[in-house]
Formats: C-alpha cells, structure tokens, sequence
C-alpha cells in the first residue's frame, strides 16, 4: 500500500519555463493520492499566469503549513526563499531546478517522476545545512534575521569604504577597512563568498567563513572559525548608514550599532539524490578544477 503523503508546492511567479514541470508534478501527485498545499500566490500564479488547471488543494496563508515535503520549483535564489519560509519547521525540501545552476535545487525537471518515486521508496538522503542568526543590541532587525548562504555587511553604493569593528567570542580580531565583509555558511561558500575569493567548503564541515569585499589591505585574507563562534561586529561609515544583506535581502541600518551574528538553533533539511557526492557536483555545476587549454 502506498503511503499518503503531503507536499508543499512553492516557486517564484516570474518564471514560466516552470509549466510543463507544475503540471507533471499535479498528475504524478493525482495518481500516488498525495495532498498539496499551495501559496496563495504561486496559486494564482498558476492559475492566471501559466493558465493551469491546478487541482482540490490547501492554500497556504502566509507561512503557516504544515507537509511531510516541501517541493520548492526554480533556482537557487527560489530555493533560500523557500527555506526561509519554511525557517525552522524542518521540513525536508526538494529542489526542482528550473532556474540557471541549480547548486541547492539540483533535480532536474526532466526527471522529477522519478525523483518523486525515489521519495515514495526511500531512496534519497537528506543533509542538514546550518543557517546564521543576526540581532542587534540596539534595535529590532526588521524581516526575517536568519540566512542559509550568507550574512553581508555592505557599503552604500555611493559611498566609501567602512570600517568592520571584528571581535570572535568578545576576543579582538580586526578591523576590517572594505567595502563589505561576508559571514558565510559552508552552503554560502559557492556562492557570493566565493566570488569575491573566499575559500570552497564541504557542507557539515561545522564551521563559519569570515571573508572582506574589495579590503583596503592586502593582508586581509579569508578566515573559517568553528560554527559554534559568536561574532560581534560595529560599523563606522562616513555616510552613517550601511546594508544588511542575508541571503540578497538587504535592509538599510544607521552605522555604530552591534551586530552579533551567530548559528541559528535549527537547520534547513536539503533533499539530496542517493549517493551525490559534493565534489562531482562541483566540477559538473561549476566546472571546478576543469582545464581548458588545447
């Protein structure tokens, strides 16, 4: 006898390449009597943007649901906006990448009936990501104060350089003269991280990436602290006001309050293929260590 299951439908609602991908998901759905649940935006979405026929199912009112799968359609930015709406309800997610790389939603739409399948028989992993908590003693963060890739702390575009007061765990590191620093997560480290030259780090390794955006210094390299660090930070800047990014969210704040950032008392469940291994996925997503000469 199959076991009824509950998934939770979510995608962005400005891709439409996702239609044929939905409407498979609604038949194998239909045919293994699995519930759904939707919000009430991508239902809408559906029904009066891709004009799909979306069958009986649960809307989901703000972010309050419950399922035994989240099943999350479009690329890496749909899925951390995704995984914040889940926050930590733990539900495991599972990544159908109709977007570009596809590095945390990595199930292909051409294959997702027997992504579906493997789900019903077992046949899959699933990993534990951790996620970064930032408050701040002064005043009330506003949105949401968790990310899964990255905390960024950011200049104004037209402003200059800011100073990154640093303390580990109320021990003095440095002073950061840049325009920005990026506390990363192991899942962040292939993304903006990296981009700006931090270093590449396998998922559970339990630690916490320190890397500067543009250091006035060349002395100021990457530093990886164990995650169970507490990371204390006050900002300078000329123009008295600095971003907060987490995740690509960003939010304005006024320079000299103390931000402290530190590992989030849950995880985020990633949906994995039986027997993925993290290196492949790196030099078939990214192309690391490829040689193209002739």
């Amino acid at each position: 006898m199959t076991k009824k299951l509950k998934f939770a439908l979510f995608g962005n609602v400005y891709q439409e390449r996702k239609s044929a991908a939905v409407q498979k998901f609604f038949a194998i759905a239909h045919e293994r009597k699995a519930e759904i649940a939707i919000p009430e935006q991508f239902h809408d979405f559906l029904c009066n943007n891709l004009k799909i026929h979306v069958p009986e199912c649960e809307i989901i009112q703000d972010n309050n649901f419950t399922a035994d799968y989240v099943v999350c359609m479009g690329g890496d930015g749909t899925f951390l906006d995704v995984a914040s709406r889940v926050g930590d309800k733990e539900i495991p997610i599972i990544g159908i990448n109709t977007g570009r790389l596809g590095f945390l939603a990595s199930f292909s739409p051409d294959h997702i009936e027997d992504t579906i399948s493997d789900i019903y028989e077992g046949y899959f992993g699933v990993e534990n990501h951790s996620v970064l908590n930032i408050s701040c003693d002064e005043l009330p963060l506003k949105d949401y104060p968790y990310a899964l890739n990255e905390v960024a702390i950011l200049k104004h575009d037209i402003s200059s350089m800011i100073a990154i007061h640093t303390d580990i765990n109320d021990e003095y590191l440095t002073t950061y003269q840049a325009d920005g620093l990026i506390i990363g997560t192991p899942t962040g480290s292939t993304a903006y991280s990296l981009s700006v030259g931090g270093p590449i780090i396998v998922p559970q390794s339990e630690t916490i990436s320190l890397t500067p955006v543009a250091p006035h210094s060349l002395n100021m390299r990457p530093i990886v602290l164990c995650d169970n660090s507490e990371i204390t930070l006050r900002i300078e800047s000329r123009s008295h006001s600095f971003l907060i990014s987490l995740d690509g969210r960003s939010q304005s704040y006024p320079d000299n309050i103390h931000l402290r950032i530190r590992k989030a008392p849950y995880s985020v469940k990633v949906v994995t293929r039986a027997g993925q291994n993290f290196f492949s996925t790196l030099r078939k997503k990214m192309m690391w260590g490829a040689d193209h000469r002739g």
